[in-house]
């Protein structure tokens, strides 16, 4: 049964990781229920915009969600976030909270790696000017790969040995040793087959275990660059440094000060501003019955650069985004279940698709059952239109993303 997603953040110090989290999770005063029992003091949860089901059947007026909200067909769904600790070159070796940060990494599902693209802080997030954040990337993989072959190498000998003896694959021999980083089967079966002309495992030497290593990674941390601080002059040089050394790597461009900013003036009712678009409204724009309060002159002033530094010319602060970049390389995708699948309401009341969880595009429907359920005897399974839906089917975008299920009465 899989567990709900957990997106890691990880960054230095001073690249704006603390302040993309806190954006991320600003949520609105409208949200008053969480669906995670426990948040630990290093988890939080985050808000995923997506375009809600309600808008495919014109109930947006109905739709209010049981987790979350939903604002004119645009949903906002839960999503844990970890703040992962202590990122400092060393890290592998134990610098700076480097046992705690390698801990916490192995709870995630995939990584936001915040970097500070303007190059005024070095890698232990100290001021200077002129650092190269390529090093920053760099260095994070780098650390998350001793540490797994740290692990590995400490009883590489008896590892070979238990192999040989038992005759296992390769695949069951790895995933015992992965199993600690969250890894199952499936997961490292396709770490090894992205590998080419992998050897037997009795004949791996140190070059082998790295390629192993890294393929892992690939898989089991999958990583969306949000390149922090573009409105510094010197981040355009860096952003455009970074995309040609990793073109196969998702990035982001952000600047998350600036969404907090836009978030706190929104709720001081100094601007209209939409989320994760160019939009931002004041009471000069909008005139006297707008319920915005006049800004002075400095304030002004900060809004148009805010305009013209990032807004105009990024589209957008690029915080939400990144968080969307993180599911989307998760290949997660919004599946709605409703107790009436003619009305898609709950079991009382009027509003519809109150409840949407995140789950793997190409799940089976049976999986889905077991995972909003546990483990219950499935009568009937419908889609929209009544349609009856077999548990193999597989989810997909529009496809057996709204389901019911009726389970069968469990007599005493």
């Amino acid at each position: 049964m899989p567990r709900d997603p957990l997106i890691g953040i990880v960054g230095k110090p001073s690249s704006g990781k603390s302040t993309t989290l806190n954006s991320l999770t600003d949520a609105d005063a409208k949200v008053g229920a969480f669906p995670f029992t426990t948040i630990e003091p290093n988890r939080a949860t985050g808000y995923l915009q997506v375009d809600c089901a309600c808008s495919r059947f014109g109930k947006e007026s109905l739709c209010k969600p049981n987790y979350g909200w939903c604002k004119n067909g645009r949903r906002f769904v839960p999503i844990m976030l970890l703040d992962v600790a202590g990122l400092v070159p060393g890290a592998s070796q134990g610098l700076g909270l480097g046992n705690q940060f390698l801990d916490d990494l192995r709870q995630s599902d995939a990584l936001i790696h915040v970097v500070d693209v303007s190059g005024t802080t070095d890698s232990n997030g100290k001021a200077t000017r002129g650092y190269d954040p390529l090093q920053d990337i760099e260095w994070l993989q780098d650390e998350i790969r001793l540490w797994i072959e740290g692990n590995l190498h400490k009883r590489w000998g008896s590892i070979v040995r238990k192999h040989t003896a038992t005759k296992a694959s390769i695949v069951d021999t790895i995933q015992l040793q992965f199993g600690g980083y969250g890894a199952g089967r499936k997961l490292i079966d396709e770490a090894l087959r992205n590998i080419k002309d992998l050897p037997p495992l009795e004949k791996w030497d140190n070059e082998w275990i790295t390629r192993v290593v890294r393929s892992f990674m690939q898989v089991k941390f999958p990583t969306v660059l949000a390149l922090n601080k573009i409105d510094h002059p010197d981040a355009d040089k860096n952003v455009s440094k970074i995309m040609l050394r990793y073109p196969e790597t998702k990035t982001v461009l952000t600047s998350a000060i600036t969404e907090v900013l836009l978030r706190k003036l929104a709720k001081q009712k100094f601007i209209q501003y939409e989320e994760g678009t160019e939009f931002v409204d004041t009471y000069e724009d909008l005139g006297d019955d707008c319920g915005l309060k006049p800004l002075d002159e400095k304030l002004a002033q900060r809004i148009e650069t805010i305009r013209d530094l990032v807004l105009y010319r990024f589209g957008s602060t690029g915080v939400v985004q990144v968080l969307q970049a993180a599911v989307g390389v998760l290949d997660l995708i919004p599946v709605y279940t409703v107790r009436n699948i003619t009305t898609f309401t709950g079991n009382s009341g009027t509003n519809v698709f109150r409840d949407c969880v995140l789950l793997k595009r190409g799940t089976p429907v049976g999986s889905v059952a077991r995972y909003i359920m546990g483990e219950v005897t499935i009568a009937v399974i419908e889609g929209v239109g009544g349609k009856r839906i077999s548990e193999d089917d597989l989810i997909d975008s529009g496809k057996n993303d709204i389901l019911s299920f009726k389970i069968v009465a469990q007599s005493n």
